[in-house]
């Protein structure tokens, strides 16, 4: 790694926006403060949202094997990237890390296809197990990035929680845990609202504030 790229990545966020969020007016909101502030250090990893329901209800129509569905799940996430990436056209699209590469170096904003690096690695697990959740703490490991930013419809209301404790409230997927446990990126949980905090700057003085910290 460049010494140039060693700063990209010491202060890059990945961030999962949960599907969750599709229709609520913090949505855009989010998508504008990335827009603004990103000088090309913010991936946005997609929830799979409806389209990933989508899957599980076909699942149960047809009998599709695990890890069938978690190919087409993966899928939905693109489907919900490119949704996102329509709603502000001042995000970039990258699929592989030479795209993602080339929108750093372009200062961009950039919304994550995960399918193409996903479905080529096959240490990942093939289950409803692994979801955007832990496919993002994946993404953060492999961009060596700074922080995990995980946005969600709610939070809980401790500051800290161990991985434990939020895998018991369901909050995040069975396997986030072995995704994040001994790396060097910092997962948090922020809820949708949490977007008035960020309106004037993206730093992690104010994630430390109003993030729930997860170790």
């Amino acid at each position: 790694m460049t010494e140039i790229n060693k700063l990209k990545s010491a202060s890059m966020w990945v961030v999962k926006v949960g599907g969750s969020l599709l229709g609520s007016p913090e949505l855009e909101k989010w998508l504008k403060i990335f827009v603004k502030f990103s000088d090309g250090n913010i991936i946005i990893v997609p929830g799979g949202g409806v389209f990933a329901e989508a899957v599980r209800e076909s699942q149960k129509l047809s009998k599709i094997s695990d890890a069938c569905a978690h190919r087409l799940a993966v899928l939905a996430m693109d489907q919900f990237g490119l949704l996102l990436a329509n709603m502000n056209p001042m995000l970039a699209i990258a699929r592989t890390e030479c795209e993602i590469d080339e929108r750093t170096w372009q200062h961009r904003a950039i919304i994550w296809l995960p399918s193409t690096m996903v479905l080529a690695d096959d240490t990942i697990p093939q289950s409803w197990d692994v979801t955007s959740d832990s496919i993002a703490a994946w993404l953060a490991h492999k961009l060596e990035a700074k922080h995990l930013i995980l946005i969600k419809s709610e939070k809980p209301n401790e500051n800290k929680l161990s991985l434990k404790e939020i895998e018991k409230d369901g909050l995040l997927d069975e396997a986030f845990g072995e995704f994040c446990m001994n790396k060097d990126f910092s997962p948090w949980v922020l809820k949708k609202d949490d977007f008035t905090h960020f309106e004037d700057g993206v730093d992690s003085e104010i994630l430390g504030k109003v993030g729930t910290s997860i170790h």
